[in-house]
């Protein structure tokens, strides 16, 4: 079995600072480390791999800027994948379809059996990218996995639903599956591994379509946290009347 994990790379930061486009962080002084989600999946890939016992093989892929990529693309390497590709691809984008379509070029002469992706990603958050990707090339898709069962041409999802309810899907395969953290332990990196990831092969690729992106920011701020007190004053009537208005117009509760 061909199993595909998508990571990313995010800004590891505790202040945001906005660029001077006002659409974007300033990352020239940010640190960069691989989304959280991304590990779960990651380390579910593996431990699919390892359950299947035969000459199944886990591929690690990624897209950004060369030198964010290749860091990345070492942890992957160090936690387990057996090889990687990276997509090399300077432009920031934040449109969810434009990203799918990228890597859905990219990846399709892979033919894969499953690709893992994380829940979403903490910089943008849209949680779209398996749904779209397995659209754009035809496979089955899920979200929210909190469970997986591989068998012979299907893969068993436990899907989370609302109010701690769960349910269990069973799919065919190819598939892509969008995997919920605390669904396993990604495992540490030891040293040795560090050091064979860098004899593990690599795939460079470049994205040379053009990027049309259909939605983005129109401006990147960060909130301002503003307190007010308002006091009404009146006989019931008025101040009933006063905080429904304030409920209806400005905090938008009732209608």
């Amino acid at each position: 079995m061909k199993i595909a994990v998508l990571t990313k790379a995010i800004p590891k930061v505790k202040s945001l600072k906005i660029d001077s486009s006002e659409t974007w962080i300033d990352d020239s002084d940010v640190q960069y480390v691989m989304n959280e989600h991304d590990t779960y999946a990651l380390e579910e890939a593996i431990l699919t791999k390892e359950k299947l016992n035969n000459n199944s093989e886990v591929i690690a892929i990624t897209m950004g800027p060369k030198n964010r990529s290749n860091q990345i693309m070492q942890e992957a390497l160090a936690k387990g994948a057996d090889s990687g590709i990276i997509i090399e691809n300077d432009n920031k984008i934040t449109d969810p379809l434009a990203f799918a379509k990228i890597f859905a070029e990219q990846i399709k002469d892979q033919k894969f059996d499953l690709i893992m992706c994380g829940l979403a990603s903490y910089d943008l958050g849209s949680g779209q990218t398996s749904v779209l990707i397995g659209e754009l090339l035809g496979m089955t898709t899920a979200t929210f996995a909190i469970g997986t069962e591989i068998g012979e041409n299907y893969i068993k999802v436990k899907k989370e639903l609302e109010s701690g309810y769960s349910q269990w899907i069973k799919m065919s395969l190819p598939a892509s599956i969008s995997i919920q953290s605390g669904l396993n332990n990604p495992r540490y990196t030891s040293i040795k591994n560090v050091m064979n990831a860098k004899n593990k092969k690599v795939i460079i690729k470049k994205v040379e379509q053009e990027v049309v992106t259909m939605q983005g920011f129109t401006k990147f701020f960060v909130p301002q946290n503003e307190k007010q007190t308002e006091f009404i004053e009146g006989n019931v009537d008025v101040i009933s009347d006063k905080i429904i208005s304030i409920f209806k117009e400005d905090l938008k509760l009732i209608k």
